[in-house]
């Protein structure tokens, strides 16, 4: 029975890791949890998975959560704040450590649970492209298994499972298009929030969805998979596959293809990395390829998805680059979720905060570079917001 701590429990990511959890009682057992602020849904699951310790990251939600357990016995340890949330991942007789948390908010209880001796379930990809040069060698150093969590990092690590040394030629990551796949470029900026958030295949929290419509999630994608797999950028491919069906594909020496197939559904690459290297017989509906029909693929438009070419460039320039890129969308995107610029400022603000963070690009950065550039990347979003609205004039995008 491996022991789990869960980070996140409350989004996407974290309900299904406990529905596995709740379906296989006895191969996992729950250590640990935290969530950012849903107190009702995470006192509910507390008193069905009734965890040792469980943590809020929003302070001023303790109290409530106090209350909403009252009568629970026993008490688990309740706590709150970004250091409670790395107090859980590093706690206790935990196995491994679902990061389920979104954005760089997850970098941070990533490393303390790597020092702590966890395996990690990696769901969080932020915490490779912001802090891939800091986390690979603490996972070298800790002697702990990094295993991806997420379908198309999934896919490549299961097709690797039995290929030799040497023997990965090419990464191929498969993309659904999001929610403009079918849309004419002319047509972006008229896009609204509501828009971006109608995924065709997929159900994932806003933020990932916003990431799936403009393709930056292939692109740190991408930025993850140099970090995961140790491929050069030339040799990782973006296809669009619009059913969702080929989660990613490897090319071996020998120009063999190998793919993983499955439904769009995360529960199945959450439960290879929980139950690596075994396999567990699940009942849920197999694949069927007559029922899945066509499989079509067809290469992006870099025109419409300005994000992936960003996103390489970035992986290329290396250093703290990555932390800025990735920082700069996250705050460019709550930007556009909040209604405060448009569909199509998105990108223009990434190009524009990494642009000026050339000349102090960090190259072998420390964990304090690392942060320190994502703090920064966040307010430089901020001005180019203002800038937008004063209708400066911004670097276009190449």
């Amino acid at each position: 029975m491996k022991a789990i701590n869960l980070l996140g429990s409350t989004g996407s990511i974290g309900t299904q890791t406990l529905d596995i959890v709740a379906q296989y009682p006895h191969e996992f057992r729950l250590v640990g949890l935290a969530a950012r602020r849903n107190v009702e849904l995470l006192a509910a699951q507390i008193r069905q998975f009734r965890p040792e310790i469980a943590a809020i990251c929003d302070e001023e939600k303790l109290p409530e959560l106090k209350e909403a357990l009252a009568d629970l016995d026993p008490q688990p340890i309740l706590l709150a704040g970004e250091a409670a949330v790395a107090e859980v991942a590093s706690y206790g007789d935990a196995d491994v450590v679902v990061t389920g948390i979104v954005g760089c908010a997850g970098l941070l209880p990533t490393i303390a649970a790597i020092k702590a001796g966890k395996d990690i379930a990696l769901a969080n990809k932020e915490t490779l492209i912001a802090g891939g040069p800091v986390v690979n060698p603490l996972i070298e150093k800790h002697g702990v298994k990094l295993l991806p969590a997420d379908s198309e990092h999934s896919a490549i690590f299961q097709c690797l499972q039995g290929v030799p040394a040497g023997g990965l030629r090419r990464i191929i990551l498969t993309a659904s298009g999001g929610a403009f796949r079918d849309w004419p470029v002319e047509k972006l900026g008229e896009v609204k929030v509501a828009d971006a958030l109608k995924h065709p295949n997929w159900s994932m929290g806003r933020k990932i969805t916003v990431d799936s419509a403009t393709l930056m999630n292939k692109g740190l994608e991408v930025i993850e998979a140099h970090f995961l797999f140790g491929m050069d950028y030339d040799r990782i491919d973006i296809v669009i596959h619009p059913q969702s069906i080929i989660h990613s594909l490897i090319e071996v020496q020998d120009t063999s293809v190998l793919a993983q197939l499955g439904w769009p559904d995360m529960r199945l690459p959450l439960l290879y990395a929980l139950s690596w290297p075994e396999r567990i017989y699940t009942d849920w509906e197999p694949l069927d390829l007559v029922k899945a029909g066509n499989l079509t693929f067809r290469e992006p438009d870099h025109q419409k998805y300005p994000c992936m070419k960003l996103a390489y460039a970035a992986g290329r320039a290396g250093g703290s680059m990555p932390a800025v890129l990735n920082a700069a969308n996250e705050q460019a995107v709550a930007l556009f979720l909040d209604e405060k610029i448009e569909f199509l400022d998105i990108p223009r603000c990434i190009e524009a905060a990494c642009d000026r963070h050339q000349a102090d690009n960090c190259i072998n950065p420390s964990l304090e570079d690392i942060l320190a550039a994502d703090q920064w990347a966040r307010q430089e979003v901020l001005q180019v917001c203002e800038e937008i609205k004063k209708g400066d004039r911004l670097v276009s995008l190449r």
